[in-house]
């Protein structure tokens, strides 16, 4: 989005807190997006209609607000492709080391008030400020 507004900020956030909570409250399961993916992938029986269900309809709010707001969906022109892949891998590689992803640590475990998660969210938030200095003032790539 080019033009920041809180609203939509807030409204996401609050769609997020509530879908972990009630995954959490109908469930038990905390709502950690790559270990959700990672239950669809290794198809452990009679746990995978609720992933799957999960990641649906993420995409389809996704897709919705795509339909709705497409003008926020500007496309980036010029990034390095290659770059973009070393980063999913990367992405991917941290989620697997940091034992989650930051809606498992960031939204949920910070609501538990877990140690391991606010450790987990930090460093998530301190190489995500390392990588934007070092692609945006080291690579010079701008946005």
């Amino acid at each position: 989005m080019s033009q920041f507004t809180p609203y939509t900020a807030l409204g996401g956030g609050l769609l997020i807190g509530l879908s972990a909570v009630l995954l959490l409250y109908f469930n038990g399961r905390i709502a950690g997006v790559s270990g959700i993916l990672n239950g669809v992938l290794a198809r452990q029986a009679g746990d995978t209609a609720w992933r799957v269900a999960f990641i649906v309809g993420m995409l389809a709010g996704g897709g919705a607000f795509w339909w709705l707001t497409p003008h926020a969906f500007a496309l980036r022109q010029g990034f390095p492709v290659g770059l973009l892949l070393v980063a999913g891998f990367l992405v991917g590689f941290g989620t697997r080391l940091g034992s989650g992803c930051t809606s498992g640590h960031g939204v949920c475990g910070l609501g538990r008030r877990s140690l391991r998660s606010l450790v987990a969210t930090v460093t998530f938030v301190g190489c995500g400020m390392l990588t934007v200095y070092v692609v945006r003032h080291l690579l010079g790539v701008q946005p």
